[in-house]
């Protein structure tokens, strides 16, 4: 193999798969060094790989509304063939129940100014298009060990619920970081697997290259954090953590799955659901069941992780049982198994949950990370984001004093990559929360 690159890509997942297609369509001649034993199969694996466009942001929801059209034309985004196929985007459209007007009324907005359609429900409309729910109002979430968790409703949710006609889920995530694979590797991308980095060689004009676990020293002038929730050890090793602003560390979550409601069937019928009002979010999942999340309401405790290598992989009853038994508010008939059945991994959560695309203090190193949660949906926005930046870059442009303007592939906007600075402020218009 060879032991130089122009460009090293730490990660596997969405990100940097993207971002390797991205640069080896420019001439970069790029490798992705991953610990684990294929493409995609770190936290990308165990997303709920919804495909979604609200976010607490217009910059957020711009690229996610140009990795839209990426996803609904996925074999002409990946432009090759797969030995193994194509992911496949189910879309199934998507309600949000709210529990305060204020929401979406900025989502509304967002999508105004982009273009983006979506439709105003009430409460009737939402019961029939999904019958089996109840339109109670249970704000604000609370967990069964809690006494009030079994009150009577007294309020009805919000009359305000939005419809997003476009949206959906991927129905295998890591099929589809392997279809970006093998989209760079056509264009001369190359991944190298079972490859750990252990230490980050730089001098005084810049990044060097890595040192691998096995012995191994691949040289570049440009290097990649796309290591999911690693990146925080990533940065140290760069010795660079400690020069910005913004934060990343890893949370451990979980997801569940639960048979579909015996009158309703989540295969032929189901939709994605936000439910602000339950603190949670459901999804078909194959086998007619439903997939049961959380968005990280204030009565659960966040479960923060030291060592990235070293965290629970099994799903607890208690969790389980806060996440099911919330949904079982809103679906009445929901059976809930009692042996639990799910699914726990990590995110990679920067401060104010939004995401870091940027430069740092280390000339040639660059940060695509703080994505976990919320930034799946992105990825090939992301590629194209980080790809521009680290061009501009290495010929000259100084995005620090001169946030880089973008023009987006598929919507009309110039979007300003400095709301994604390592060095911003904390964006208190931020949801805190997997949803970004």
């Amino acid at each position: 193999m060879r032991t130089s690159y122009d460009c090293i890509i730490i990660g596997a997942g969405i990100s940097g798969a993207a971002i390797a297609y991205e640069l080896s369509k420019k001439g970069y001649q790029t490798l992705n060094l991953d610990q684990l034993t294929a493409a995609g199969l770190g936290s990308t694996s165990n997303t709920c790989a919804i495909i979604r466009t609200h976010y607490s942001t217009l910059e957020g929801t711009a690229i996610a509304y140009d990795s839209w059209f990426d996803w609904d034309r996925w074999d002409a985004y990946i432009g090759i063939s797969d030995e193994k196929g194509y992911a496949r985007f189910n879309q199934t459209g998507l309600i949000n129940i709210y529990h305060q007007r204020k929401i979406p009324e900025k989502h509304m907005k967002f999508h105004d100014a982009l273009g983006i359609p979506y439709e105003i429900w009430n409460r009737e409309k939402l019961l029939n298009r999904m019958p089996h729910f109840v339109d109670d109002s249970f704000y604000p979430p609370r967990r069964p060990e809690d006494p009030r968790f079994h009150d009577l409703p007294e309020k009805k949710i919000d009359d305000t619920i939005l419809y997003y006609p476009n949206d959906g889920y991927i129905n295998d995530p890591v099929l589809s970081v392997h279809n970006i694979q093998r989209a760079a590797e056509a264009h001369g991308a190359v991944f190298l697997f079972n490859a750990k980095v252990v230490s980050i060689r730089s001098d005084e004009n810049g990044v060097m290259g890595v040192n691998l676990k096995d012995g191994s020293r691949i040289d570049a002038p440009i290097l990649v954090n796309a290591a999911g929730p690693h990146s925080a050890g990533i940065n140290q090793m760069a010795g660079v953590a400690h020069k910005m602003n913004i934060k990343t560390r890893p949370l451990r979550h979980e997801v569940h799955f639960v048979p579909s409601p015996e009158t309703f069937s989540y295969d032929r019928k189901g939709m994605v659901v936000g439910d602000g009002d339950l603190g949670g979010y459901h999804r078909p999942e194959t086998g007619n069941l439903v997939l049961v999340g959380s968005e990280d309401p204030a009565c659960d405790e966040k479960d923060w992780v030291d060592d990235p290598d070293q965290f629970n992989r099994d799903v607890t009853l208690a969790q389980y049982q806060a996440q099911t038994y919330r949904l079982a508010k809103r679906i009445p008939e929901l059976r809930i198994p009692n042996k639990p059945k799910g699914i726990a991994d990590l995110y990679d959560v920067s401060d104010d949950w939004i995401p870091i695309y940027d430069r740092s203090d280390l000339k040639g190193f660059y940060l695509a990370i703080g994505t976990s949660g919320n930034q799946y949906k992105n990825g090939p926005a992301i590629g194209r984001l980080m790809a521009e930046l680290i061009h501009a870059s290495e010929n000259g442009h100084d995005h620090d004093a001169e946030p880089l303007q973008i023009r987006l592939r598929h919507v009309d906007i110039a979007l300003n990559m400095g709301i994604f600075s390592r060095n911003r402020e904390i964006i208190q218009g931020s949801t805190f929360s997997v949803l970004g």
